[in-house]
């Protein structure tokens, strides 16, 4: 899969994608950093076929009202250690593929994935 992830992410969160096999860009490669407007990582991942992975909830209202971005992964688990979110990634890695492979918006919380849609 092709993933942007969002500034309030980390970057070891790429590196740990990029280790599993996937395309991965983190904001901080783009050529306004981490300081890369809402709407340039929207259009940018839609752009180049990415998935946004983010804790942002404006990226949620943006896929609502206008699929922008097209492709979504929201992580909501609030303050979390680094640690504690690359493990949560580690565990459910698979999940979070299949599901995206179903729906174009997914959440992840501490002990479950949510699946908005299925017009994929």
């Amino acid at each position: 899969m092709r993933f942007l992830i969002d500034a309030q992410l980390p970057m070891r969160l790429a590196r740990q994608l990029e280790a599993a096999g996937h395309d991965v860009v983190h904001t901080s490669s783009l050529p306004d950093g981490n300081r890369t407007s809402d709407a340039v990582i929207a259009s940018t991942a839609d752009a180049q076929d990415r998935i946004v992975v983010t804790k942002d909830r404006d990226f949620r209202d943006g896929f609502l009202l206008k699929r922008s971005p097209k492709m979504l992964l929201l992580v909501e688990t609030g303050n979390i250690s680094n640690n504690d979110l690359l493990a949560l990634f580690d565990k459910n890695l698979n999940e979070i593929v299949d599901a995206l492979g179903d729906s174009s918006f997914v959440q992840l919380t501490f002990d479950h994935l949510i699946l908005h849609d299925s017009e994929r």
